[in-house]
């Protein structure tokens, strides 16, 4: 999943984050809370979330050598602990648990409020677009593998397309959102969940065989 430095390029490195991070994985968070706000409120919080999240990812891919240095990470740490988190996220999505859901975070933080949609709005997009955990993770290990300045620019350049594509069609779909009925909804996670385990899990790998754990794998 994680690419090589030589084939490291804008497009690639557009199309890796796509697939982490993409409409198909964020739409259906955002179709959530269309059930609670409404259309003006709902594209306003996919411009402050996409905003937040192109700075997010464009900070990690500008400092990765420095957080890595500095935390004591490698990549094969890193690999590990999060195909571990977003494993455990999609395993939770196929048994129809949604951490990210309104009901999971209301004890703590109170359910999503109509009154105020960007704060409430913000907080329930946290975990499945703004610091999405394999979509963060992706970047500091292309960013840590990359050779320069030059090439980690391209992967800030990658995040933040990926973040645009994702608020244009929040915005665009948003009036369409509003009226998904919740077993669709429910359906199409569940499915969404298999394939982001799947990925999540071939993350953990590469994590063991970097570190020389699997057969026939080169240690360091």
């Amino acid at each position: 999943m994680i690419m090589g430095v030589d084939s490291l390029n804008l497009a690639d490195t557009f199309v890796l984050f796509l697939a982490l991070a993409g409409p198909q994985k964020v739409l259906l968070s955002f179709a959530r809370l269309g059930h609670v706000l409404d259309v003006r409120s709902l594209r306003l919080v996919a411009w402050t979330c996409s905003l937040a999240a192109a700075g997010v990812g464009v900070v990690c891919a500008l400092t990765a050598p420095w957080i890595a240095t500095f935390f004591h990470i490698t990549p094969a740490s890193l690999a590990l602990a999060a195909g571990l988190t977003f494993f455990i996220y999609s395993v939770g999505l196929v048994l129809g648990v949604h951490f990210d859901s309104p009901a999971v975070l209301e004890a703590e933080t109170g359910a999503p409020d109509a009154a105020h949609p960007l704060a409430s709005g913000f907080r329930e997009m946290l975990l499945p677009f703004v610091v999405s955990p394999l979509a963060i993770a992706a970047d500091l290990l292309e960013s840590l593998t990359a050779p320069g300045w030059a090439h980690r620019l391209v992967v800030a350049g990658a995040f933040i397309a990926v973040a645009l594509v994702n608020l244009i069609f929040a915005w665009v779909f948003a009036p369409v959102l509003a009226r998904a009925h919740v077993i669709v909804l429910d359906v199409l996670s569940r499915l969404l969940g298999v394939l982001l385990a799947a990925v999540g899990a071939e993350l953990f790998l590469q994590g063991l065989a970097a570190l020389g754990v699997l057969p026939g794998s080169g240690g360091h």
